[in-house]
C-alpha cells in the first residue's frame, strides 16, 4: 500500500450510515476498506495517516464553476482544494471559450469578463473544446476538471449576436459543433438563457441540439429563462423541451427568486416530483448562499446585447438608447432581470476588470445612471451580487433527493461572493452541524457520489474498493466556511486533507505543490 488512512470515520457517498475503518490506497486508488465495515484491520502501507476523529469522505464534486480560466491562471487554486473539491465542472451557464473563432472568441472574452477577468494573462492556445482539455492537462491544474459545451458561445460562432432564428445551414452547423465537443470529451451542453446571445435561441432550436446531447450521452445545464418573474414556467420549459429531445436534464444553480417567488419552493420541487415520476432524468445543483452572483450587464435587456460587446457599449454611450435601457429596467422589468423591474439597493458590486474603479467594490449602486457610468467606465466588466433570494427555499430544494452542490462560484474581482470559497464547508458546517438540514450522511452523497453519477463516472464520487483515491478528511465539528461577505476570500477550517488520486493536495490545512487534477472527459464508459 502506499498510503494507510487509519480509523477514519467513512462517509462513503451512497448517504448510508457511516462506519469506522482503515483505508489503503495503492497506485491511485482505493485498494482496501478494513475494519468495522471492512474485516480485518489493513497491515503496514508505505505511508499512515491517524485519521481518528476525521471523517473521510469522497471528494466533492463541484456542479457549477466558473474557473475555466482561473485553472489555468492559478496553479495553487486554494479556492475549492481548500474546500475539499477534486473535480469542478466548467462551461457553465451558455459561455466559454471554445469551441470558438478568433472573432468569437474576442466577444466572449469581454462578455464573461466579470466572471473570468480579461484573460490578458493566458495564452489562447486552443479553438476547439479538445484543445482546451489537452491544455488544462499539458500546463497541469490543481483539481479535475470536466466541461460543458457552451450553446451561447456555439450560438455566437454560428449565427452572432443578432436576436433572429437560426437558418436551417446554421443550425446544421450548430449541431455539428456541439457533436464534435461531445465527441472530444464534453460532458453536456451548458445554456445561459438570460445572457446574450444564448438567450435569442427558441425551445425547438434547444431541443435539436438537446438530441445531439442525448445522442452521445451527455446532459443538458440550463441557466433557464427567469428565476423572477415567470419562474415557474421557465423551469417547465426546460422539463418538456428535454423530454422530447429524450436528454438528460441537470437545473443549474436552482432556486426561486426576488419577491414573487418567496416561500415558492415547494411549487418548484413538485413539477420536477411529477416529471421524476414520470420517468424523467433530472437532477439539480444549488449554492447555501440566498444572494446570486452575476455581471451587471447581464441585467440588460436582451436587445440591448444585439450585435454584441461593442454594440452594447454604443447603446450606453447614446442617451437616447440609455433611456430606453432605464426604462426596461426599472419600469417593464428586463428580461436579463428575469422579467422583475430592478431595485437598485440589491445591487452590490463585488468587482471590476480595472483596479481604477475599485472604489465601487462593496457598495450598492444608485440608480441607472450610476450603473451606466460604471458599465461604460469598466467596459461592461463589473461583477454584482444580488440580493434577491430566500433562506426557505435554499432549504427547501437542498433537501431534495435529486440535489447536488454547485458554488457557481465566480472568483474574480475585489469581493467576490463568499460562496465561491465557501460552499462546501458551509454546507458541511452550517446546514448539517448547525441546523440539521441534512444528516452528514446524505450531505456527503449530494456533494460527491450523486454528482458522479449524474456524470457518468463510474469510479468517482464513493469510497469504495477500485474507485479513485479522490478523498477528502475533515472534521465535523469544526468544518465551516471561512469566508464571508466581509473577508470573502479567508479559507475554510476543518479540513486537514485532500488527495486526488492518491496525492495530497491539502496536507495539515496548507496547500501542496501537487498538481494531480486532470481533464476528465466524457466517454462511452462514462470517465477518462
Amino acid at each position: 500500500m502506499d498510503l494507510v488512512i487509519r480509523g477514519a470515520r467513512v462517509v462513503d457517498g451512497t448517504g448510508g450510515p457511516s462506519y469506522t475503518a482503515d483505508v489503503g490506497i495503492h497506485e491511485g486508488r482505493v485498494a482496501a476498506i478494513a475494519g468495522e465495515g471492512g474485516g480485518a484491520r489493513i497491515g503496514g502501507g508505505r505511508r499512515t495517516l491517524d485519521a481518528h476523529g476525521l471523517v473521510l469522505a469522497p471528494g466533492f464534486i463541484d456542479m457549477h464553476a466558473h474557473s475555466d480560466l482561473a485553472l489555468l491562471r492559478d496553479p495553487d487554486h486554494s479556492a475549492k482544494a481548500a474546500q475539499g473539491v477534486t473535480l469542478e465542472v466548467l462551461g457553465q451557464d451558455g459561455l466559454s471559450y471554445a469551441p470558438a473563432d478568433d472573432r468569437t472568441l474576442t466577444q466572449v472574452r469581454a462578455a464573461i469578463a466579470g466572471w473570468n477577468g480579461t484573460g490578458e494573462d493566458i495564452d489562447f492556445d486552443w479553438r476547439t473544446v479538445g484543445g482546451y482539455l489537452d491544455r488544462l492537462d499539458a500546463q497541469g491544474i490543481a483539481v479535475n476538471a470536466a466541461y460543458l459545451v457552451p450553446q451561447g458561445t456555439v450560438r455566437a460562432h454560428v449565427v452572432g449576436w443578432d436576436d433572429r432564428p437560426a437558418t436551417p445551414a446554421e443550425l446544421d452547423r450548430m449541431r455539428a459543433l456541439v457533436a464534435e465537443g461531445l465527441a472530444q470529451g464534453a460532458v453536456g451542453m451548458s445554456s445561459g438563457l438570460t445572457y446574450t446571445p444564448g438567450m435569442y435561441a427558441s425551445g425547438a432550436e434547444l431541443s435539436e441540439l438537446c438530441r445531439v446531447v442525448a445522442r452521445y450521452g451527455g446532459y443538458y445545464c440550463p441557466h433557464h429563462r427567469s428565476y423572477g418573474r415567470g419562474a415557474l414556467a421557465a423551469y417547465a420549459e426546460m422539463v418538456e423541451l428535454t423530454r422530447e429531445a429524450g436528454c438528460a436534464l441537470h437545473l443549474a444553480h436552482a432556486t426561486m427568486n426576488f419577491g414573487e417567488n418567496e416561500g415558492r419552493a415547494p411549487e418548484l420541487l413538485a413539477l420536477l416530483d411529477e416529471a421524476l415520476a414520470g420517468g424523467a432524468d433530472i437532477t439539480l445543483d444549488s449554492y447555501p448562499y440566498t444572494p446570486g452572483c452575476t455581471t451587471l450587464v447581464a441585467l440588460l435587456p436582451s436587445w440591448a446585447g444585439e450585435g454584441g460587446p461593442d454594440a452594447v457599449l454604443a447603446r450606453l454611450r447614446d442617451d437616447a438608447e440609455a433611456e430606453r435601457i432605464r426604462y426596461a429596467l426599472e419600469v417593464e422589468g428586463a428580461d436579463g432581470c428575469h422579467g422583475v423591474p430592478v431595485d437598485w439597493s440589491t445591487i452590490e458590486i463585488a468587482g471590476t476588470t480595472d483596479p481604477a474603479h475599485g472604489a465601487y467594490v462593496g457598495t450598492r449602486l444608485r440608480d441607472w445612471e450610476s450603473a451606466r457610468r460604471l458599465l461604460l467606465a469598466d467596459r461592461l466588466g463589473p461583477s454584482i451580487l444580488q440580493h434577491v433570494g430566500h433562506e426557505e427555499n435554499v432549504r427547501a430544494i437542498m433537501r431534495h433527493p435529486v440535489h447536488t452542490g454547485g458554488s457557481d462560484g465566480i472568483l474574480q474581482g475585489a469581493k467576490p461572493h463568499p460562496r465561491a470559497y465557501g460552499t462546501f464547508p458551509h454546507y458541511l458546517g452550517h446546514y448539517v452541524r448547525e441546523l440539521g438540514v441534512l444528516s452528514l450522511e446524505e450531505c456527503v452523497a449530494h456533494l460527491s457520489g450523486r454528482p458522479a453519477a449524474r456524470l457518468r463516472l463510474p469510479d468517482r464520487g464513493l469510497v469504495r474498493v477500485g474507485h479513485r483515491a479522490d478523498l477528502v478528511l475533515f472534521d465535523p465539528l469544526t468544518v465551516a466556511a471561512g469566508s464571508t461577505y466581509e473577508r470573502p476570500r479567508a479559507k475554510p477550517a476543518g479540513i486537514p486533507y485532500v488527495l486526488i488520486d492518491g496525492r495530497f493536495v491539502m496536507r495539515d490545512g496548507r496547500r501542496t505543490d501537487v498538481l494531480a487534477g486532470r481533464a476528465v472527459r466524457r466517454t462511452p464508459h462514462g470517465g477518462r
